[in-house]
């Protein structure tokens, strides 16, 4: 559940990034990307978008993306893994993939659908699991900064703090 700083950005402002994924099981890696963009205070929407179970709902909603304002999608999938590629066949939007891990075969699959798409229909393709889901949200900041200058900033920032959090701490033996 969302609370706190969210509500003041994120139900105010225009989504600019789609977080879909195929079934509520995937949200468990997803929610690394949500909580990466919390962080950066870019506005985005989260839905279930099955490309095996509903894909004329999917077929919709990436057709429907950029008349909506979203600016990147980002698609969490495991096992067969289509909904990435499947997103991407019908928006022009970048599409960012990310294999959830699986328990067959823990996340090769998802890993290997997702990245292994024809010529012509790219989809950007992440590490599996929570990697993967937080650089996804850090990759589509990266796109969306070129356009959008508070998120520029607030890359900027995160960036600097992740170094400043491995300086300040060289030694990790030493006790806080």
């Amino acid at each position: 559940m969302r609370t706190g700083f969210y509500l003041l950005y994120n139900v105010r402002m225009k989504p600019l990034i789609g977080v879909i994924m195929g079934s509520t099981s995937d949200w468990s890696t997803m929610t690394h990307t949500a909580s990466t963009l919390d962080t950066l205070a870019i506005p985005y929407e989260t839905r279930v978008v099955s490309a095996h179970r509903t894909p004329d709902l999917l077929f919709e909603y990436a057709a429907g993306a950029v008349e909506r304002g979203l600016e990147v999608l980002i698609a969490g999938a495991g096992g067969a893994a289509h909904l990435p590629g499947m997103t991407a066949s019908k928006t022009r939007l970048p599409v960012l993939g990310v294999p959830v891990q699986s328990k067959a075969l823990s996340g090769m699959d998802s890993l290997l659908s997702i990245a292994q798409m024809p010529a012509g229909i790219p989809v950007g393709t992440l590490a599996i699991g929570k990697a993967g889901a937080v650089n996804a949200a850090l990759l589509a900041a990266a796109i969306l900064a070129l356009k959008h200058e508070s998120v520029a900033v607030a890359l900027d920032r995160y960036r600097a703090e992740q170094t400043t959090a491995v300086l300040s701490r060289p030694d990790p033996s030493e006790s806080d």
